[in-house]
């Protein structure tokens, strides 16, 4: 499966409700995946396929939760929705206290579960959209020079010019420099911008 493709990935160890929701995700021209169990979908896990993931609560050997707990610790951000049977509504409440998209309970109509879908997806696109833009960020902070680094940490305390060219030894108008080309090559427009985007980096 191309990477670039997004993708609905079903884990479910029913395979009557794996063909049922293959069928329903192709009737509405979605690319979709399936897996008989999470360890199945654990060795073919992709962290750069965009989609969600439909992931059914109880399972023989890793249930739903435990592999929402695997992926949380490999720092996954694709959405996960759980699909839970009779009684498992406790389980979906812990679900989503661990970031869980959201849950539908069973029996569900097919348009419920799509609409849940195309907003998880587009939560995809969102979150991935900013990791790509702090890569950018990154990218950006580490190609400037460690005077210049010093100078950007002083312009994002507010630092004035005066104080920062006494602070480093250096005249107001290497200073000016400095910035310039701070600005330049972190391609920000305005100082605030400047401030959100080493924010961004924590």
């Amino acid at each position: 499966m191309k990477a670039s493709v997004e993708t609905v990935v079903v884990v479910d160890d029913d395979e009557a409700v794996r063909s049922s929701l293959r069928l329903l995700m192709k009737s509405v021209g979605l690319a979709v995946e399936t897996h008989a169990s999470a360890s199945e979908f654990l060795a073919a896990y992709n962290p750069r396929q965009p989609g969600c993931l439909v992931l059914d609560v109880r399972m023989p050997g890793l249930s739903g939760l435990e592999l929402q707990e695997q992926l949380n610790l490999k720092g996954a951000i694709i959405p996960v929705i759980f699909v839970t049977g009779h009684g498992d509504v406790p389980m979906a409440v812990e679900a989503m206290q661990h970031g869980a998209f959201d849950f539908l309970q069973k029996p569900f109509r097919d348009q419920d579960l799509l609409d849940r879908i195309q907003r998880a997806l587009a939560r995809d696109r969102e979150n991935r959209a900013q990791l790509l833009q702090k890569d950018q960020i990154r990218l950006r902070l580490a190609s400037l020079t460690p005077r210049e680094r010093e100078v950007l940490q002083l312009m994002t305390r507010g630092r004035p010019n005066k104080l920062m060219a006494a602070d480093l030894g250096l005249s107001q108008r290497t200073i000016e420099i400095h910035r310039a080309r701070v600005m330049e090559k972190m391609q920000a427009s305005s100082l605030a911008q400047l401030v959100r985007m080493t924010l961004e980096l924590g």
